[in-house]
């Protein structure tokens, strides 16, 4: 992605905010303000998303439900996108919801397919071996 400079003011406050992430996540500065900035576009462009950090980084989320938009999604595609049965998947979800999860998967396609390809390719053993409290050595 082609980048271009540009000055910005921005309050003392979030300045240490960026800083503070920067430093906690071994980042730079720059890239914890252009991610917060993109993060914000997306929110502001599919309301009812918002981004949480997960054990692979930020992710799109539902609004108070803790699921990730990409987990909606695969169930949608598995059930052959009838909004039907997948009101009947996530039946505790509103319709705002679901259509927040949809919406935002309409507009950025790209990032939620590669999401659910990365997902479905694990193994149970690279699964294991990345989270090794979910095997059954450990229950």
């Amino acid at each position: 992605m082609s980048t271009v400079l540009k000055s910005l003011r921005i309050p003392q406050e979030t300045v240490q905010e960026i800083e503070q992430l920067a430093g906690e996540s071994g980042r730079d500065f720059s890239s914890i303000a252009n991610d917060l900035l993109a993060e914000a576009i997306k929110m502001r462009h599919c309301p009812g998303i918002i981004f949480a950090e997960g054990v692979t980084g930020r992710r799109a989320r539902v609004a108070g439900t803790g699921l990730e938009v990409w987990e909606i999604i695969s169930t949608f595609n598995g059930v052959n996108q009838d909004i039907k049965r997948l009101r009947k998947a996530f039946h505790w979800l509103t319709e705002q919801q679901i259509r927040a999860a949809i919406g935002y998967y309409n507009a950025y396609r790209d990032e939620i397919d590669l999401q659910i390809k990365r997902n479905e390719s694990w193994s149970k053993e690279e699964l294991f071996k990345r989270h090794p409290f979910l095997s059954k050595e450990h229950a």
